[in-house]
């Protein structure tokens, strides 16, 4: 009934309970899981753990917070990203919140993303923080909207979602939205149309209602579901028929 379309099962507090938390995906009506990658070392990770379980994807990229570690080039990201269990580029973007002084390299490794992913014909995975504006100019120059993908663990404003959604991009939440002072972004949730939108949980962080505070997993993405439903005064099965939709449909994933 369900997809998370981003976790990361291979980070510390997941890693060593992987069997486990496939079996609670399974209990809990999630079907499918897209494992992110945050850096080219541990890539091999995400991707073993994909190339294992038949219902797991993964991407490939460098997070826009992540300094000192080795740069991705457009030519290393597209011969990765050829690999069938490779579904996406990222996760990348801006991230203007926890870095600060001179981000060039960070504006100039994101646009390698987004021209990796015209070259692999494969979706992005954005992350935009405390930066839409320069997130946006960068798609808008860099050619995104070729590729599409997908905004994910939303929190910025609906003038923000409707400029990506433009540019062929879907729109994801997380379990921000279940967060009772998460005013904006619910309304975010009921607006934009339920054929742009994706849930997620970004475990191991951000666990929604009624698990706040603790460890998230891919299980928990139900929760997300449950508000969006309740947000929009439709089923919970209507927002996981849909969100599946959008995920294979995006992600030219086999299900």
């Amino acid at each position: 009934m369900f997809i998370d379309s981003h976790c990361h099962i291979n980070f510390p507090g997941l890693a060593e309970q992987q069997s486990a938390i496939l079996a609670r995906m399974q209990d809990a009506g999630v079907s499918h899981a897209l494992c992110v990658s945050v850096n080219l070392e541990d890539f091999p990770q995400v991707l073993t753990f994909a190339e294992n379980h038949a219902n797991v994807y993964a991407s490939v990229g460098v997070h826009p917070d992540h300094e000192n570690i080795e740069e991705p080039s457009v030519i290393r990201l597209v011969e990765l990203a050829a690999h069938p269990r490779i579904v996406a580029i990222g996760e990348t973007g801006l991230d203007y919140f926890r870095l600060t002084g001179d981000l060039d390299w960070q504006r100039e490794r994101f646009r390698t993303h987004i021209r990796a992913a015209r070259q692999a014909g494969k979706p992005l995975i954005i992350h935009t923080r405390a930066a839409a504006e320069d997130t946006l100019r960068i798609m808008a120059e860099e050619g995104a909207a070729e590729t599409g993908g997908v905004m994910h663990c939303f929190t910025e404003s609906l003038e923000v979602a409707q400029a990506a959604i433009a540019m062929g991009f879907y729109i994801s939440f997380s379990g921000i939205v279940t967060f009772k002072n998460a005013l904006a972004l619910k309304q975010v949730a009921q607006t934009i149309p339920l054929e742009q939108m994706l849930i997620e949980t970004d475990s191991p962080y951000l666990a929604p209602v009624p698990h706040r505070g603790k460890t998230n997993e891919p299980a928990f993405v139900c929760h997300v579901a449950e508000e969006i439903a309740r947000l929009r005064g439709i089923s919970i099965e209507e927002v996981g028929e849909m969100t599946s939709h959008n995920f294979f449909r995006l992600f030219k994933a086999a299900a």
